[in-house]
């Protein structure tokens, strides 16, 4: 399974950013999908993540800001991220597993992006 994500970038704190997440292979609609995200200096933490129900988990430290969304038609999960602070400021990967075994909240993702940088400055 190959992953990529897109739409990083830099933002005024208070501002927005949609990353997505692709993800090869014909069974997408199984898959369960999780980002994760590691500051300069910071262990990696998970930030959201969706189940093939579309069961979704976010991290306190964004819950209310970040949605996470998923179009198995085009093999993308989106994370909309709003109301960004400085301490959004991150790599962030997103995770896959195609067995659709992890849960909600949980570890265990097998296939892994490169990450997308997100900066979040005035």
């Amino acid at each position: 399974v190959q992953v990529a994500e897109s739409g990083g970038g830099s933002v005024q704190p208070g501002g927005s950013l949609r990353l997505s997440c692709t993800a090869s292979g014909s069974s997408f609609d199984y898959y369960a999908i999780g980002w994760y995200r590691q500051a300069p200096g910071k262990e990696r933490e998970q930030v959201s993540c969706i189940n093939s129900a579309g069961s979704t988990h976010y991290a306190d430290s964004v819950k209310g800001r970040f949605t996470i969304s998923r179009d198995d038609a085009r093999n993308t999960v989106i994370l909309q991220m709003s109301s960004l602070k400085s301490e959004d400021t991150a790599v962030y990967t997103c995770a896959v597993d195609p067995w659709g075994r992890v849960q909600p909240g949980t570890e265990g993702y097998d296939y892994w992006g490169q990450g997308t940088q997100v900066t979040v400055s005035s």
